[in-house]
């Protein structure tokens, strides 16, 4: 029970949560280990058959010469900004004001590497080739974050990406990509993650967003630049004995659920059209460019909870566990469209933001 959270509780309690692909529970690394063989042999710190075939079948995926299976992401990223940083002899990397290193590592590349960032751009909006240009600092290395997250899952025009690229490479700066959710642009670019990755020097992509795995990350690059990794991987204390749990469950939903990014990123618009139509409700972006977006509601936090309380009592839908003020006035969640959505009957979901139109309607009478 959740005592605490009425919302969450309430979210817990519907028959049809709308988002991601399912609870994560241990069921989640049953599943994938019960598809293998028991008499598979595990990895040994960061060496073997299990996670050096891995890593060939993720360097191909991408593009590359090689990769490396991390535990993180965060680790993962550090380290190949610290690689750029070391061969450049420049200390200082350039990023959007809300990517994950800048607002959800507690400074890391500071405090570990020393290195300085860069912060590119207004946060409520997308790098442009033009403020790559307009940069007054000498960078070892451009991070872009493709879709940027914080702001609704957005992503540039792929001829943008192409020109940022050959402009950081005229200009001997490294390109990373924070590919966490590289499969989810796929189906919006209508190119291959090859395609895509050519792009970049070197490319991080994740196990657990989308794809739904329990942890784990590659990274990849070209041959001198894993090796520098490994070494840094070890530093770190990311090679422990053995991952296979992260492996073997990253390669079973790889499997299970790469191939559906178009699927999602279809119900993905489908949904936000029911969210758009609603009254003091809008979706950013309005149409998704992936199957991730943010909702954006004109009413206070604690005024939308009850509401949501009650929705999900009245009709078994589950919008979101939990809310994000953005003004005293306004709230906003985060919507990532998984296994779960089709499984949803369409009458039940029309139903539902009917129900929710209504009570927003109301509710508005109350600025009157």
């Amino acid at each position: 029970m959740n005592k605490n959270n009425p919302l969450l509780e309430a979210f817990n309690q519907t028959n049809y949560p709308i988002g991601g692909n399912g609870k994560r529970n241990i069921q989640v690394l049953k599943e994938a280990l019960n598809s293998f063989d028991g008499n598979l042999d595990s990895d040994n710190y960061g060496t073997g058959k299990l996670i050096e075939d891995f890593q060939e079948e993720m360097a191909a995926f991408l593009g590359k010469e090689s990769a490396v299976f991390f535990p993180s992401g965060t680790m993962a990223q550090q380290i190949a900004l610290r690689i750029w940083c070391d061969q450049k002899g420049i200390k200082k990397v350039a990023y959007h004001p809300l990517s994950h290193l800048e607002i959800h590592e507690q400074d890391g590349l500071k405090e570990l590497h020393h290195i300085e960032s860069v912060l590119l751009t207004d946060k409520d909006r997308l790098i442009r080739l033009e403020d790559v240009v307009n940069l007054q600092e000498d960078i070892a290395c451009l991070l872009l974050e493709l879709p940027q997250r914080e702001i609704g899952g957005q992503l540039p025009d792929y001829e943008e990406l192409v020109a940022i690229s050959a402009y950081c490479r005229e200009k001997g700066i490294k390109l990373h990509l924070d590919g966490a959710r590289l499969y989810e642009i796929l189906p919006y670019y209508q190119k291959s993650a090859v395609e895509i990755c050519e792009l970049f020097d070197s490319v991080y992509i994740s196990f657990y967003k989308g794809i739904g795995g329990i942890a784990g990350a590659i990274l990849a690059g070209d041959e001198a630049f894993t090796i520098e990794s490994k070494v840094w991987k070890r530093r770190y204390g990311g090679d422990l004995i053995s991952l296979y749990p992260y492996i073997l469950s990253a390669g079973y939903y790889f499997k299970q659920r790469s191939h559906k990014m178009a699927q999602y990123y279809e119900e993905a618009k489908e949904l936000a059209g029911f969210y758009n139509q609603c009254y003091g409700v809008e979706t950013k972006p309005i149409e998704p460019v992936t199957n991730m977006f943010h909702v954006h509601v004109n009413v206070p936090k604690e005024k939308l909870e009850p509401i949501l309380i009650s929705l999900y009592n009245e009709t078994g839908i589950g919008l979101t566990h939990y809310l994000r003020e953005s003004s005293e006035t306004t709230c906003y969640y985060e919507v990532t469209i998984g296994d779960r959505f089709a499984n949803i009957p369409k009458k039940e979901l029309r139903k539902a933001f009917e129900w929710l139109d209504g009570k927003l309607r109301i509710s508005s009478l109350d600025y009157l």
